[in-house]
């Protein structure tokens, strides 16, 4: 059986930001590239593990701790490349259309876009470090904003991500001091590349269809 390739850094051209500098965007990148390296790394040692076809008794502690490492620098190397990726170059409008699917959605789940953005932005504002993520249901379209914790803990299994903000302090600390966490938000949703989130948001859909 053909083992996969290794994962390679994507590469995200997202400078000139509003309000979140080329420095950060340089140096989120670097940490970005640091997640993917290591994805590989422990992905080679459960390899190596695995070779023999078992897991011995005495190998399982070792065994254990790389499957649990994994998971948070999978989640980190995922995470960020949503997050890069619903970023615009240049900036953008702060919300999506009127009338967009996007905006449609929200206000389906939670009555108005405003509504929905509220909950969002407060999620973000939650202390400690995290994600804030908004979620689709694929089942019955329904969007729910959720906290995720250290990459892996709180991901909402078969939901699909839509919109995904970094808000661990390394992606606004050079621009905002932690006390300021709010200005950070606000940058974010002025670069928010929404054409990204309406993609993201019909693919679920798409590919029910094609299986239903």
């Amino acid at each position: 059986m053909k083992l996969s390739e290794p994962y390679k850094a994507r590469s995200f051209d997202i400078h000139g930001l509003d309000g979140i500098s080329d420095h950060t965007v340089d140096v989120h990148l670097k940490l970005y590239e640091g997640y993917v390296k290591e994805t590989n790394n422990l992905t080679d040692h459960i390899r190596e593990v695995l070779k023999d076809g078992k897991v011995d008794q005495e190998e399982m502690p070792a065994y254990s701790e790389l499957k649990r490492r994994l998971g948070f620098e999978y989640n980190g190397m995922v995470l960020h490349e949503y997050y890069f990726e619903n970023l615009k170059q240049g900036g953008g409008n702060g919300a999506p259309g009127r009338n967009s699917p996007c905006a449609q959605a929200m206000e389906a789940s939670f009555g108005s876009y405003d509504l929905w953005k509220t909950d969002f932005v407060g999620v973000g504002k939650m202390r400690g470090v995290g994600w804030a993520i908004c979620y689709l249901n694929p089942l019955n379209g329904q969007l729910s904003n959720h906290w995720v914790t250290l990459h892996e803990t709180g991901n909402v299994a078969g939901f699909v991500p839509i919109l995904v903000m970094d808000v661990w302090e390394h992606a606004f600390i050079l621009d905002h001091p932690p006390s300021e966490r709010a200005a950070y938000i606000d940058a974010f949703f002025s670069n928010i590349h929404w054409q990204t989130v309406e993609q993201r948001l019909s693919l679920p859909a798409r590919a029910y269809k094609a299986t239903g």
